[in-house]
């Protein structure tokens, strides 16, 4: 057994872990890791069926995280299910999802934890401030902004940055969590999913880098092609069960009175 801790800062007596999954990011992932450990001691890495020299790094690691590997690339998507079903086989009750390209600050951790305090129950996500930063990847905004409507239109919610895979999660909400996607898009899923579910949404604002000698595994054409056939699959879910479910929300709360 890999030695764990259960302590975390502000984190409701070690209730909240952070969830890493990472995919050749050898370049950045030490750092990252350790990073995270000076704001919360609790990280469960997900190598996600790396080929380079990930492997290595986190067996220098596993005296001070949990790991979990996948024997082969399966996506961001199932690297966080995998993530988060080790979180609750641990005891854990929320889990802060952070991407391992240096993308996101630790810093930022300690704004998730006490909001946690003052919302439990509810996702926190990420809002990216450098959104309009000149060093930042091309088409964010644009792919930003097309999530951001299409979340509008099938929850009846706006959010300033649906993308953002910076997030704390409530474990017992997403359930056994069956994803319909496996990849990047897996996030804006589980977001539309936990907004049918009544899970209260609150956007933190987060800092991020963009590094010039970031290593990034987002494929503009195919993952744009996955989100939109998501998308169309969403939009059909939310005439036939999300419309349906609210309504009959609301007769049962009228029902009450």
């Amino acid at each position: 057994m890999i030695p764990f801790t259960a302590k975390c800062p502000l984190s409701m007596s070690g209730k909240v872990c952070v969830v890493v999954p990472t995919y050749n990011n050898a370049s950045t992932l030490a750092s990252v890791v350790g990073d995270i450990l000076s704001h919360c001691p609790d990280v469960i890495v997900v190598n996600d069926g790396s080929t380079d020299s990930t492997g290595k790094i986190l067996e220098g690691l596993s005296s001070k995280v949990m790991v979990v590997n996948l024997e082969r690339n399966r996506g961001k998507g199932k690297a966080l299910k995998a993530g988060f079903e080790k979180a609750r086989e641990l005891g854990f009750t929320y889990a802060i999802t952070m991407d391992s390209d240096a993308q996101h600050k630790a810093s930022d951790i300690p704004s998730f934890l006490t909001e946690n305090e003052k919302h439990p129950g509810a996702l926190l996500l990420g809002v990216r401030k450098e959104l309009s930063q000149e060093n930042k990847p091309k088409g964010n905004t644009f792919a930003n902004r097309f999530s951001n409507f299409w979340f509008h239109l099938q929850t009846g919610l706006r959010l300033p940055d649906t993308q953002c895979g910076f997030r704390l999660y409530p474990l017992e909400s997403l359930g056994k969590l069956s994803l319909l996607t496996s990849r990047y898009e897996a996030e804006l899923e589980m977001l539309v999913f936990q907004a049918w579910k009544g899970v209260e949404i609150i956007p933190i604002p987060v800092d991020v880098a963009y590094p010039e000698d970031r290593v990034t595994h987002f494929r503009p054409v195919m993952d744009f092609v996955r989100i939109t056939i998501l998308n169309t699959v969403l939009c059909i879910l939310t005439i036939f069960y999300a419309l349906p479910l609210k309504a009959l929300r609301a007769l049962s709360g009228r029902n009450r009175r």
